[in-house]
């Protein structure tokens, strides 16, 4: 856009001057640079049809007029951002079973938008790994990957890189003009609800307007800045820049993967993606490489709360299972049911600082579907539940150790199956002697055996194979792993969202990169670990 390029023109005079005064000579343009786009929550069917409709007429332009190519990328399990970016930027197998887990050892749990969470994740589970970040810049992300600035990361929500009063000065020049733009965008939205209003008063009230406001927030004010921060760093010459765009995967999760809003949400990241081109063709003398890449996609899936008739399944598992009266043959008598424990909050104290954790904290109110189910939290006698979305978290909390189905089954008999064959759930995982157990409509299935119980007839029942047996092996998963995936009644999410990831459906599982033309990729990509050595040789040393 031509205002942005006038404003990045002034900012990148400004950054000559800084050079001159503090910082010697200009990055030289001995080696290639990396810009890393996430697309939050896009499943490769889903970009599929998304190009296919026009919905994303730049990313079609790359792939059918500037070589680049779409490579298959399968993103194990669980399907969910913090498990994918730690793999890609540091080359390890996570153990991270979802969003919102227990950690056992610690005897705390994990929650990755509260204040700290993050940071501790990738400080313990990557250390002495060199990230793919290092000397770059992160935007939006859960993790840091070593990056010298990091903005409205989870681990580091803001830690501005440079020093000195000239490179601030050149810094405000962006957010002012950032400021300017969102302000104007954020009125015309504005015009553009009232007139909605006026023409269909009935169902914009019903849709709320608060929902306007998260808009607001990420699809104008986030993307812009961010749109507007990665370009200034594409002028300078950072040698490493990763952006994840969010709009998407929001609101995929509030109207589904393939709603009419969602896929609006999409063609704007497509403009921003088309913006950061052309600031890449202005700069050839840093010899970027452009890779565009989603983190995993979302099912379609029905909330809990309505086949329950609102009951959240956190209490519906002890309604119905632990605080019921024992069942089975040589079971103790029938104990009273005690009184229900008030559910504690998943976020705790802590909380991580500013403006940006505030509206985090006013989506946790308000809309706990956006960030991940922080209400749905029950602890009773030891045993503690957590739905994180489409799958939900057994822990057996007096003991740091995982629990097997041979400790669990003498004190709940047939409790696998109960939980197998229960209204909304579609799997139940579980740690066994002999290897890990998938228990489906009541029956047990051992890994090899799973081409004959939930995923007959899948043609990626290899990575569902391997997704399994690593989420099984993390020893923060649950104790019992719930997943509404493919429950009788479709579908299931555990907290109030349409759309869901995390689990083993083939639009979670499956995402999708897209290769530069000048770059080396193997053909497919089974797991988010291989992108790590594609990533590290833009570092300039061997990884």
């Amino acid at each position: 856009m031509p205002l942005d390029d006038l404003v990045l023109g002034v900012q990148n005079v400004l950054d000559r001057l800084v050079r001159r005064v503090r910082l010697g000579r200009p990055p030289a343009a001995d080696r290639r640079r990396l810009l890393v786009v996430q697309i939050d929550g896009l499943s490769r069917a889903v970009l599929e049809e998304g190009l296919a409709l026009g919905r994303a007429p730049f990313l079609r332009r790359l792939l059918e007029r500037r070589g680049f190519r779409l490579v298959p990328l399968s993103v194990g399990l669980p399907s969910s951002t913090p498990a994918f970016q730690l793999a890609a930027m540091y080359g390890v197998r996570p153990d991270i079973p979802g969003f919102h887990y227990r950690d056992k050892r610690r005897g705390a749990d994990v929650y990755f938008p509260r204040g700290g969470d993050a940071a501790l994740v990738e400080r313990t589970q990557t250390a002495g790994r060199r990230g793919i970040l290092e000397g770059g810049s992160a935007y939006g992300c859960v993790f840091t990957g070593g990056a010298a600035n990091s903005l409205l990361t989870f681990a580091m929500m803001w830690r501005p890189s440079g020093s000195g009063l000239l490179r601030l000065v050149s810094k405000l020049v962006v957010v002012g003009w950032v400021a300017v733009k969102a302000g104007t965008l954020t009125a015309l939205e504005l015009v553009r609800a009232i007139l909605r209003l006026l023409a269909d008063p009935v169902g914009e009230t019903a849709r709320g307007w608060r929902w306007l406001a998260i808009k607001i927030a990420i699809s104008v004010w986030l993307r812009q800045l961010f749109t507007l921060a990665v370009s200034r760093d594409l002028y300078a010459g950072v040698p490493a820049i990763y952006v994840n765009y969010l709009d998407y995967d929001v609101f995929a999760h509030a109207y589904g993967p393939r709603h009419r809003r969602a896929f609006r949400a999409l063609r704007r990241v497509d403009a921003s993606i088309r913006q950061l081109w052309s600031v890449l063709r202005r700069v050839p003398e840093h010899r970027y490489d452009l890779w565009i890449l989603a983190d995993h996609g979302q099912a379609a899936c029905t909330p809990y709360r309505r086949l329950a008739r609102g009951t959240p399944l956190e209490d519906a598992l002890f309604e119905e299972f632990f605080d019921a009266p024992a069942r089975g043959p040589g079971a103790e008598a029938a104990r009273p049911a005690p009184r229900r424990a008030a559910a504690p909050r998943a976020a705790g104290a802590r909380r991580a600082p500013g403006m940006f954790q505030r509206f985090v904290n006013y989506l946790e109110r308000d809309f706990p579907a956006v960030l991940g189910g922080m209400r749905g939290v029950r602890e009773h006698d030891g045993i503690r539940v957590i739905a994180a979305g489409p799958n939900a978290f057994v822990y057996f909390v007096d003991t740091p150790e995982p629990v097997p189905l041979e400790a669990i089954e003498p004190r709940f008999p047939g409790l696998l199956e109960a939980l197998s064959r229960h209204r909304g759930v579609g799997l139940v995982l579980v740690r066994a002697a002999a290897g890990p157990l998938c228990f489906w409509r009541g029956k047990p299935y051992r890994l090899h055996e799973l081409e004959r119980g939930p995923f007959a007839g899948r043609e990626d029942l290899p990575e569902v194979t391997a997704g399994v047996s690593d989420l099984m092996a993390m020893p923060s998963a649950g104790d019992l792993v719930i997943y509404g995936i493919d429950a009788p009644e479709g579908h299931v999410s555990y907290v109030n969202e349409v759309g869901a990831h995390a689990g083993p459906a083939r639009e979670e599982l499956h995402a999708f990169l897209l290769r530069p033309p000048a770059a080396d990729a193997p053909p497919a990509i089974a797991h988010p670990i291989e992108l790590y050595p594609l990533f590290m040789r833009y570092q300039g040393r061997a990884a």
